[in-house]
């Protein structure tokens, strides 16, 4: 018979998302910003949030709006078990002091005083999200949120993450049409090393590179936001690449999360294309190329084996069957907890449409073993609890043949793309 521990998957959830309410920011704020901070906080509007809110279910608002999974670590922590979940990667997600907006899509400060005040409220997000992860020691690894603009502050706010206990690493800033954030500028070599030597993953999360419809920009801009997401989750990778950051900084860890991964073996064809012809003397992409290429001594599809992970959030069966090209030990299953097109509240049935007859052990690694890595994840604690809460083998290897059936509102990928075959999904 066998035992409890290999009859339990542990699950990590790669990609979750936790901010403070508003008024709960105000302890983690320096008091030279308290009075600015309440007058912010009485004029402030989210205008992502009433899109946001017309999309509202199952409890959960899509970008955290007012959901107090974003805040509530024991109702969190419910659900997360409910679903066999005992650990979780968790990004930004509400509005800190200061922004104009929530984390993921609020522009960069555009002048030295704005700034300095988004500085102050993206710390006091951090701060807070130490204390949210000690509500559950060793199942919670918080990112934390750096700016690119001032050197010299990330790299202070890279040695108190080191010092904090906060396990994520960092989300970098994203890319808009209006904000293109060049990660193969020299003077962030600081930060690379730093998060080298520290351990400290570097993320680029997937956001939408948009505007709201308005008068000044139309209906059309956010579904140019959406078409045009995973090209700047692409853009990134070949930054670091191609700047040579892997080659300089072996042990860094770079994660790109919920930006998918059926992309991820074209592209690295792509970049290794593009790095071969570099080498052919007189050609146009050695003009351009060259220089950049002589740096490497590996191709990009080399770096991102030895370097990069993939968060990859709600993974669908299509991406699944997909793995040995990938990489199994590049995969990172997460839910997306509590966004709407995450998995909850049905991440088991999630977890079947992707996994239902892929062997045990490369679930293992995928549902957790390469988080753990990532992270520092103890898996024997987390094991400890999953033997309680976690999904059974057996379960995660039934196809979803003839049900359950799902609302029509569930929007989660899995559950709503082709899965593999023998997994005959039909949703209501």
């Amino acid at each position: 018979m066998a035992n409890q521990a290999q009859d339990r998957y542990v699950v990590i959830s790669a990609d979750g998302h936790a901010g403070a309410d508003i008024q709960h920011y105000k302890p983690y704020l320096e008091s030279k910003w308290h009075a600015e901070f309440d007058e912010w906080a009485k004029a402030f509007n989210d205008p992502w949030l009433e899109v946001e809110d017309s999309d509202r279910k199952f409890g959960v608002a899509s970008g955290g709006g007012d959901s107090t999974f974003s805040w509530d670590s024991s109702k969190r922590n419910e659900a997360l078990e409910a679903e066999g979940i005992v650990g979780e990667v968790i990004f930004p997600n509400t509005a800190p002091p200061f922004f104009p907006s929530a984390i993921l899509t609020a522009a960069a400060p555009r002048t030295r005083e704005e700034y300095e005040r988004r500085w102050a409220g993206l710390r006091a997000h951090n701060r807070w999200l130490v204390d949210f992860c000690g509500q559950l020691p060793g199942r919670r690894a918080g990112v934390a949120q750096v700016f690119l603009n001032d050197v010299d502050d990330t790299v202070g706010e890279l040695h108190w993450i080191k010092e904090s206990g906060l396990t994520g690493g960092i989300i970098l800033p994203g890319d808009s049409p209006d904000n293109l954030v060049p990660l193969y500028l020299p003077r962030y070599n600081r930060i690379w090393e730093l998060c080298a030597e520290y351990d400290i993953p570097v993320h680029r999360h997937a956001n939408v590179p948009g505007h709201s419809p308005t008068p000044e920009y139309g209906v059309a801009a956010p579904a140019i936001g959406l078409i045009e997401a995973p090209f700047f989750a692409k853009r990134g990778l070949a930054h670091m690449i191609f700047n040579g950051v892997f080659e300089r900084y072996p042990n860094l860890k770079y994660v790109t999360t919920e930006d998918g991964a059926g992309w991820v073996p074209s592209h690295l064809a792509e970049l290794d294309g593009l790095y071969e012809a570099a080498h052919v003397s007189g050609s146009i992409v050695h003009h351009f190329v060259g220089a950049a290429a002589e740096g490497m001594t590996k191709k990009p599809s080399e770096y991102f084996a030895s370097n990069c992970y993939l968060g990859a959030s709600f993974l669908t069966g299509p991406e699944c069957a997909m793995r040995d090209q990938i990489g199994v030990d590049k995969i990172m299953w997460g839910s997306d907890l509590p966004h709407l097109e995450g998995t909850y509240p049905y991440s088991l049935e999630a977890m079947r449409a992707a996994f239902a007859g892929v062997p045990e052990s490369e679930v293992r690694r995928m549902l957790a073993g390469t988080a753990a890595e990532v992270y520092n994840f103890d898996l024997d604690f987390l094991q400890s609890i999953a033997n309680k809460v976690g999904p059974t083998v057996s379960l995660i290897n039934e196809p979803l043949v003839d049900g359950p059936k799902f609302p029509s509102e569930t929007v989660t990928p899995p559950l709503i793309i082709e899965p593999m075959p023998g997994s005959q999904l039909a949703p209501a």
